[in-house]
């Protein structure tokens, strides 16, 4: 599916706000995560930046041709599996020293990054299946966040209850297979449009 200029001009200005809002919330919820010793937190983070670096390709990769802009999407497949990466070295981290983060900080901040990737979401919504996998791994990624932010404050207020660092570490761990699972998406859709082109 193609789109018009005006549909293009509104669509940049979409991508651009949200690696803006990505990259401004990277640096609050990292800060808050080495603050309280948080892998949830840290993941999150994590992903925020490689958010932003999607967010950045995008747009510079809409003005490409089908063929490059395919490519592009493969490479942002690799590029989502950063934060899972990130997320396990964290979480071995925590594994060993089994301490639990403060919850009020975790729930709060959490609670931010919601905010956040839901506007990216609601914005990035209608633009899902246009550039193929450009746009769906933007939407993709801004969704999932979504989901995992609550997942976050669920956490934190279990960590509350509990005094244990299972939540955190846990809910972690979930993010990491949610962005594997979402880099595995953007594949199979870089990769049917450039077999499509091919053809």
């Amino acid at each position: 599916m193609t789109i018009d200029l005006a549909e293009d001009k509104k669509l940049r200005k979409a991508v651009r706000f949200v690696a803006m809002a990505n990259g401004s919330y990277f640096g609050v919820e990292f800060a808050v995560a080495l603050a309280i010793g948080s892998v949830a937190l840290f993941a999150d983070s994590i992903d925020f930046l490689e958010d932003t670096s999607i967010n950045l390709l995008i747009l510079m990769a809409l003005g490409w041709s089908a063929r490059k802009r395919a490519r592009v999407g493969m490479a942002l497949a690799v590029i989502l599996l950063v934060p899972a990466g990130a997320t396990l070295w964290a979480a071995w981290q925590q594994f060993t020293l089994m301490m639990p983060p403060a919850p009020v900080p975790l729930s709060l901040t959490g609670l931010g990054a919601f905010a956040v990737n839901l506007t990216c979401a609601y914005m990035l919504a209608r633009y899902r299946h246009h550039e193929s996998s450009l746009t769906k791994a933007a939407f993709l990624s801004a969704r999932n966040d979504a989901i995992a932010n609550i997942a976050i404050i669920a956490a934190g207020l279990l960590t509350a209850y509990t005094l244990s660092p299972w939540p955190d570490l846990l809910i972690g761990l979930a993010i990491a297979a949610m962005n594997a699972g979402a880099a595995a998406e953007v594949w199979a859709a870089a990769r049917k449009e450039r077999l499509e082109i091919e053809a």
